[in-house]
């Protein structure tokens, strides 16, 4: 099994790649710059303030959600929106995560 912190550090830069994404797109920021929301939101979804941190699942397996229903809100926006265009803009990693995500979904179903 895989270092958790390793897959959190992993899952927090996919995060910050899909916010960085959304922001250009719709906010019009230039490549490396966000504006004061999505910093904001940035800075929120890289939080270390997961009391599961440690030996969790990616968050989007986790059956405890630690997002505020608002920040949870505008996280899931930016993935609905970022989510698919990930495969143009960072293919390879795009598609690594997609595979992690589903290898855990199964472990986690075989655990069940």
């Amino acid at each position: 099994m895989k270092d958790p912190r390793s897959k959190r550090e992993k899952e927090k830069a996919m995060v910050s790649e899909m916010i960085a994404l959304y922001c250009r797109k719709k906010h019009k920021t230039k490549r490396g710059q966000l504006c004061t929301q999505c910093a904001k939101l940035t800075e929120y979804a890289r939080s270390e303030k997961c009391p599961f941190m440690e030996n969790k699942t990616f968050c989007s397996n986790c059956k405890v959600h630690c997002y505020k229903p608002d920040m949870r809100e505008k996280i899931r926006a930016v993935m609905r929106f970022s989510g698919p265009r990930m495969i143009f803009s960072h293919p390879i990693t795009a598609i690594s995560h997609v595979v992690e995500t589903k290898k855990e979904k199964k472990r986690i179903q075989n655990e069940n």
